[in-house]
């Protein structure tokens, strides 16, 4: 059990959060919800110990180990994604090749029965004891498991938090919800599905209380000032202007309703058939990547390109984009103006900026006018959010704002490639009506079956060095498969 106790966080004068205690038990499974910059993320590196409260502790037994997966992992180029993923057991890499080498002065050993020989015998025994006794013989099935997606965790003996904007994901593994907001948390023991209907009640209840609690101020305020001057009332207008000065006063928590009034600019008409391929295929050397992929996008399609990672999805991407060579023949149509976002994007940002800099380094003609709406329209609404720097932005922050960049010109091909990681869920939805508004062509490339749904009427799956047309929206795909979620492409 990890006990959190009065944690407060506060920075350049502004509280993120106060006062926050709650445990985590054995076997609990949490999701960590709120709205970006509400201090989910600062939560987590808290807990992890990889940054301090301004007040409060963290208790934890001794033997409890922490693992923490951030938002932008650091990772070594030069390793197999299950090289990578080994690096979880390189103590046990280190424990083993300990044993190894004690094992081996062992055998060069002659003096069987001095006390330094018998207390190198105790040593091997110990360390391989401890080696065998936290399974470590298994680690490779481990990885495996961990390659094959998160689902394992549902049946892991371990506690678990979570942040995640895929709701299928969130309600599948977690049984219970924790909303960081307006410096408070409320902890609710249900998945995030219920989570939302109880919050509504919450917040439904909150408003009918602070409406009666006002509609009382008023009442209470045109008493006071009805009878002020007058000497038989005296009494009660002094009791009733301490009473106001005692109360305190209700709060309605705050309702992520900072909505993304996002419409992209009418696109320039292009031709017919934006993107024509014919047997296009890209290898490197002697490993094949896709061969043989030919289709046609029309004017207006709205498309998604899935499959397991490394089958091509992003490689094409890239063709289309005229990024790297290909076989075959791929032809962009006539005024074809492409938008393309990609996974590294937000990334790419440069972090001495501020918020307001970054759009305006880049903003040109009658836009430049209309910036601070942009910024608004995105959730940089106000100077304080606008005039951030960079660096100091969440994972969410930068993605909107690497969005903000792509809207600035006018295009009639858009290609986003993972657009929805970092965004939150009402991001999400209201970044998928404004694609829906879109008058131009969509490609999306994407794991999330809830941003897919309803987007796409055509589904091309990688696979296999093949890439194969599916008329149909995305669940009618899965369904197809037999499968729940586009995760499960990655087997």
């Amino acid at each position: 059990m990890i006990s959190i106790d009065g944690l407060a966080v506060e920075f350049g004068g502004t509280t993120l959060f106060s006062d926050i205690s709650f445990v985590i038990n054995e076997k609990d499974r949490i999701a960590l919800m709120g709205k970006n910059g509400a201090g989910k993320s600062t939560l987590l590196k808290i807990l992890a110990g990889v940054r301090q409260p301004t007040r409060g502790k963290i208790s934890a037994p001794k033997d409890s180990v922490i693992a923490y997966l951030p938002q932008h992992l650091m990772t070594e180029d030069g390793r197999t994604v299950f090289q990578e993923t080994a690096q979880a057991f390189s103590h046990l890499h280190e424990m083993e090749a300990e044993i190894e080498r004690l094992n081996k002065e062992l055998e060069t050993r002659t003096d069987y029965e001095s006390d330094s020989y018998m207390e190198l015998i105790e040593t091997v025994s110990a360390l391989s004891e401890k080696f065998y006794s936290i399974d470590s013989t298994n680690y490779e099935e481990d990885v495996e498991k961990a390659l094959l997606g998160l689902g394992f965790l549902i049946n892991n003996g371990k506690a678990v938090i979570v942040i995640s904007h895929d709701r299928k994901f969130v309600d599948n593994i977690t049984t219970r919800t924790i909303e960081v907001t307006m410096g408070r948390i409320y902890d609710y023991k249900v998945n995030y599905s219920k989570y939302l209907e109880l919050r509504k009640e919450r917040r439904e209840q909150q408003q009918k209380a602070y409406d009666e609690q006002q509609k009382f101020i008023a009442e209470t305020k045109d008493f006071i000032e009805r009878f002020k001057g007058t000497y038989s009332k005296t009494l009660q207008v002094q009791s009733r202007v301490k009473m106001l000065e005692k109360l305190e006063i209700l709060e309605v928590d705050e309702e992520d309703t900072s909505a993304l009034r996002l419409k992209f600019p009418p696109s320039p008409r292009s031709g017919n058939y934006p993107v024509i391929m014919e047997n296009v295929g890209k290898t490197y050397g002697d490993h094949v990547v896709f061969k043989n992929a030919t289709l046609t996008v029309e004017r207006g399609d709205k498309l998604a390109f899935v499959g397991k990672n490394g089958e091509g999805k992003s490689t094409l991407v890239k063709c289309i984009m005229k990024e790297i060579e290909h076989d075959g023949t791929l032809t962009l149509g006539h005024n074809v103006q492409i938008g393309y976002f990609a996974q590294n994007q937000a990334s790419m940002l440069d972090e001495s900026l501020t918020v307001f800099q970054t759009i305006d380094d880049v903003a040109k003609g009658e836009i430049r006018n209309k910036i601070r709406d942009l910024l608004g329209a995105f959730m940089f609404g106000g100077p304080e959010q606008s005039m951030k720097k960079v660096k100091v932005l969440s994972g969410g922050e930068r993605t909107r704002l690497a969005m903000i960049k792509l809207l600035l010109e006018p295009v009639n091909l858009l290609i986003l490639d993972e657009p929805t990681n970092h965004l939150d869920m009402k991001t999400k939805d209201i970044l998928k009506q404004a694609l829906l508004d879109f008058d131009g062509t969509l490609i999306v490339v994407s794991h999330d079956r809830d941003f897919l749904d309803g987007l796409v009427t055509k589904i091309y799956e990688f696979g296999n060095k093949q890439v194969k047309e599916h008329l149909s929206g995305i669940y009618e795909f899965l369904e197809k498969k037999k499968m729940e979620s586009l995760r499960e492409l990655e087997r």
